[in-house]
């Protein structure tokens, strides 16, 4: 995504809610990729030490939001700003109780203002053979477009 698109999805009902988490504790962050990515190959993340999580979620140049539906976590979305003038959309996802109910679209809009809070060059997500396929058609939505097609099973990448 090179231009900051205008999208403005319905926020989720009175109780829903999305917040900035400054520095979550390891034990939530697993939390959130263990109920969001548990269907995911997110096992990398999950596998990392706590000391590498902890300087992970100590980074500055990431964000983690947390979406919560009348006080119950239902999704995440985490970017990272360490690339110069690159934002990257590092996950993002909804649990699997909340999939179904039109919150992916507020929080991917939510993801991509986030994103360009910083007026970078570009915004970047890759996506996986085992991300939902509706996912690709969120992402192109929200006005990503790919660039690079998955070869051999290789992730693919929009920006």
């Amino acid at each position: 995504m090179r231009s900051r698109p205008s999208l403005q999805p319905a926020r989720p009902f009175r109780t829903g809610m999305l917040v900035q988490l400054r520095k979550p504790t390891i034990s939530f962050y697993r939390y959130l990729l263990g109920a969001v990515g548990r269907d995911r190959l997110w096992s990398e993340i999950l596998a990392l030490p706590d000391d590498a999580l902890e300087e992970r979620l100590g980074d500055e140049r990431r964000e983690v939001w947390l979406l919560s539906v009348g006080g119950v976590p239902a999704g995440f979305f985490e970017i990272d700003r360490s690339v110069a003038d690159v934002v990257i959309l590092v996950a993002a996802g909804l649990v699997p109780e909340f999939r179904g109910r039109g919150l992916g679209r507020y929080l991917l809009a939510a993801a991509v203002d986030a994103a360009w809070e910083s007026d970078p060059d570009l915004v970047r997500v890759e996506v996986a053979d085992v991300d939902d396929p509706r996912a690709l058609l969120l992402f192109q939505w929200a006005g990503f477009r790919a660039v690079a097609p998955p070869l051999d099973g290789a992730d693919g990448a929009v920006e």
